[in-house]
Parts: structure tokens; C-alpha cells; sequence
């Protein structure tokens, strides 16, 4: 049994077997990332889908997945490729691409708007060996281009420092700001998430975004104590960290909620605002 280092679970792997996530396997002795290079989406996006709104805005980015999550969100929107049944289909019949491919594909799409690489759909932290050997590949090939992450923030501070020297922005979700809603709805650690956004703050660019979700993490008090610590953050450059608060619709295993109010989430960003300089709605 080799216990993974990743994130707060620390699965201990049988040499063969999969971790929580689905994507880390165990081989003589050591963890490595099964779903290393293993693409299973793949698309040129608006920089602002990410979401992103002050980074590069108005430009376009070649967007990847691979398959697996460490959390269990029971609303995702990527459910085929994180933690369904689906997403099982889909680790069996993922495209295999090297560092070199991918690096190579960034630079021939500049010609269509493309600033870099964007590593989002599922989870990409859990198989972060893929994203450092990539990003770094396209910046030594290709300077200028930039890497970019979209991901929960649910992993130990040494994963992300493999990665700071080579990532240009993130966007990280913070998705409530209870411990119950971390522990008890998407089967996390909202501890490890704050710690690892305080640290991501220091090196690159980074935008938060909250989906609300009703009854769930919808409070107005609960907005004011997440916009209250996202006030103390500040980027590289000493600007505020942007906020994106997301409107929920039924998706996967939350089909029973209705969609968030677009006056509520109005609400919220009201709110937020109060503390915040740069706060955005996202799905209204």
C-alpha cells in the first residue's frame, strides 16, 4: 500500500488500484497520475468561460481535460468525466497526448487567438505531473503563451509548489464558506482550499468563483464572512482577487433543487461588493 500525497485523503493504493479520484494509481511503491496525458476534452474557449475576467480578457484559450475529482460535488456540470459511471467510460477510451503534442498544438492555434493552455473540465490537480511537464513544454517552446488552471484548490501546499513556477493564472473554486457544506455536501476540506488559495495568491494571478447553491451555502451572512476573507487576499500585482458568483441549475445528482433565484444571486453580489472590488455574475 503507497499512500498518495495529493490531497487531504491520502488514499492509501494497492500497486494497480485507483484512489478516490479515480486517476491516481500506485506502482512499485510510488503514487503517479493514471490519467497522465489521457485527454478526454479539448476545445478553444473565451478566456472568460474559465471564468477569468482580468486576465488577457477578450482573448481565447485552448481548454483540456483528462477524467477523475477528489471531491464529490453532487451538482457538477463535468459529472461524465469526474465521478460517474460515465466518467469510468471515459478513462478507457481517452486520447493519449504527450507534453510535446499539446505544447505543439498551443503554438499552431495562436494564429486563431490562442494565448496558451488551459487545464479545466475535470479535476487538474490530481494529475498535476501532466500539468507541470506541459507548461513548462509550452513555455520553453513557445514563450509568451501562458498556462492557466481551473480547479477546487483540494490539494497539499508541496503539489502546488511543482506548480507555481510554471502557471500564469487560476481560477479556484471556493464553494462556500462552511465547513459542514465542505464536508457534508461535496465530501471535502475547506480548510486545505483556503490554505492552498492563500498560497496561490503569492505567485500567480488567481479569480474565485462560488456557485450558489439554494439552501445549501445561499445565506446572506455566509456571503459576508467568504467576501470578508477574500478581502484580505491580494494577486502578485496587489490588486484585489476577482470574485465570480455563479447562479446553480439542476444538474447530475441535485435534479431535486430548483435554480438559484437571479434576484438572490443579485442579492449576493450586492453584498460581496460591500467588501470587494472586482465581484461578477456568472449563468444569470
Amino acid at each position: 500500500m503507497t499512500e498518495c500525497p495529493v490531497c487531504f485523503r491520502h488514499c492509501r493504493i494497492k500497486d494497480g488500484a485507483l484512489g478516490f479520484c479515480g486517476a491516481r494509481t500506485a506502482e512499485n511503491g510510488k503514487t503517479k497520475a493514471y490519467n497522465y496525458g489521457r485527454i478526454t476534452s479539448m476545445a478553444i474557449d473565451p478566456i472568460e468561460k474559465k471564468p477569468l475576467a482580468r486576465f488577457y480578457p477578450g482573448s481565447r484559450i485552448l481548454s483540456v481535460g483528462s477524467f477523475g475529482c477528489n471531491l464529490r460535488c453532487p451538482f457538477c456540470q463535468n459529472h461524465e468525466i469526474t465521478w460517474s459511471e460515465a466518467a469510468k467510460r471515459f478513462a478507457k477510451t481517452a486520447e493519449n497526448w504527450t507534453p510535446e503534442e499539446l505544447a505543439f498544438l498551443a503554438g499552431q492555434t495562436k494564429e486563431r487567438g490562442n494565448i496558451g493552455i488551459a487545464f479545466t473540465y475535470n479535476e487538474p490537480l490530481i494529475g498535476y505531473e501532466f500539468v507541470r511537464d506541459t507548461a513548462q513544454l509550452l513555455k520553453m517552446k513557445n514563450p509568451g503563451l501562458k498556462a492557466v488552471m481551473v480547479t477546487n484548490g483540494t490539494a497539499e501546499l508541496p503539489v502546488l509548489q511543482e506548480l507555481t513556477p510554471v502557471i500564469d493564472a487560476m481560477n479556484i473554486d471556493l464553494k462556500g464558506f462552511t465547513d459542514h457544506y465542505y464536508r457534508d455536501v461535496l465530501d471535502g476540506n475547506r480548510q486545505q482550499v483556503m490554505m492552498f488559495i492563500q498560497e496561490a495568491v503569492k505567485h500567480c494571478h488567481v479569480e474565485l468563483t462560488t456557485l450558489i447553491v439554494p439552501g445549501e451555502n445561499d445565506s446572506e451572512e455566509e456571503m459576508r464572512e467568504l467576501s470578508a476573507w477574500v478581502k484580505t487576499l491580494k494577486n502578485p500585482d496587489g490588486k484585489s482577487v476577482p470574485l465570480h458568483i455563479s447562479r446553480f441549475f439542476p444538474r447530475f445528482h441535485m435534479m431535486d433543487r430548483t435554480a438559484t433565484d437571479v434576484k438572490a444571486v443579485y442579492r449576493l453580489v450586492e453584498i460581496a461588493r460591500e467588501k470587494l472590488e472586482y465581484v461578477y455574475t456568472g449563468n444569470v
